[in-house]
């Protein structure tokens, strides 16, 4: 999974013109997916030491016929429920203080110009990694949008507009989870925001902690949001503390060395 983090979130511009960043630099993604579920009917063997000389030691396991329905219906490409994070796509607009914000999934043949293009901004690419041609950042994304729907890339619209890109994951099994004691449905962030004119505003600050919470209202099961932010960007560290997150640890990534910070339902009204 890829983070990517610039100074885009903060009262600070960066002096870079182009596009911004709020998150931590790109981590990559694990290459391991998650065991597939077993289909209906399928058959259960002893071992060669166990198996008896006739098919009688075979045994055939049926899954409820409701119960294949409802996998089939969460998973089907498109579906409300295609992800491992509840659909983001049906999330829906939340009010922020600046405006309406609602969270899209990326569409690559309608999202890669803009997206390749702030990837491309020095400020966003010292932390992502993702610069040059599209090709780069729609192999990014394509990575998650083929991949088992614990990652999933999003444009951020503001009052309609597109402003930001953002990934929201599923940080209990994404490799961070390796580095620090992730709770189930740990669900992480990153984010970076498109245009120069839209930072040094504290938009960063107002639209994470908006999208925290909109995760913790939407996802039950999560206690907590949790980001990696690259500890030389000061800049989207403040910007995380100050949306309602808390400093946890200094934590090493394969690629940096990271600030971890959480955002807990249990403080979400302290913080």
């Amino acid at each position: 999974m890829s983070p990517a983090d610039a100074g885009a979130a903060t009262d600070q511009a960066p002096a870079a013109t182009g596009a911004p960043v709020l998150d931590p630099e790109p981590i990559p993604m694990a290459a391991a997916a998650a065991a597939a579920p077993r289909p209906s009917g399928a058959e259960l063997r002893p071992g060669p030491a166990e198996a008896g000389t006739d098919s009688e030691d075979t045994l055939d396991l049926h899954l409820p016929d409701d119960f294949i329905a409802l996998f089939a219906e969460r998973t089907a490409p498109g579906s409300a429920v295609d992800d491992l994070l509840g659909g983001v796509g049906d999330w829906g607009a939340t009010a922020t203080p600046v405006g309406a914000f609602q969270l899209v999934p990326v569409q690559v043949e309608r999202d890669l110009p803009v997206i390749g293009r702030w990837m491309n901004d020095p400020a966003v690419a010292e932390y992502w990694q993702l610069a040059g041609p599209q090709s780069v950042t729609e192999a990014h994304l394509r990575a998650q949008l083929d991949g088992d729907g614990r990652s999933v890339p999003c444009l951020g619209l503001l009052e309609g507009t597109p402003m930001s890109y953002w990934e929201i994951y599923r940080a209990d099994l994404d490799p961070l989870a390796r580095h620090y004691p992730a709770r189930p449905h740990d669900t992480g962030v990153h984010l970076l925001i498109g245009s120069v004119t839209d930072r040094g505003r504290g938009l960063g600050s107002a639209l994470l902690r908006a999208v925290a919470d909109l995760i913790l209202d939407k996802r039950l099961s999560c206690s907590r949001v949790v980001a990696e932010p690259d500890l030389r960007n000061a800049p989207s560290v403040a910007a995380f503390l100050t949306a309602g997150f808390r400093f946890a640890a200094e934590v090493d990534l394969p690629d940096k060395r990271a600030a971890l910070v959480i955002r807990d339902r249990s403080l979400r009204e302290l913080l």
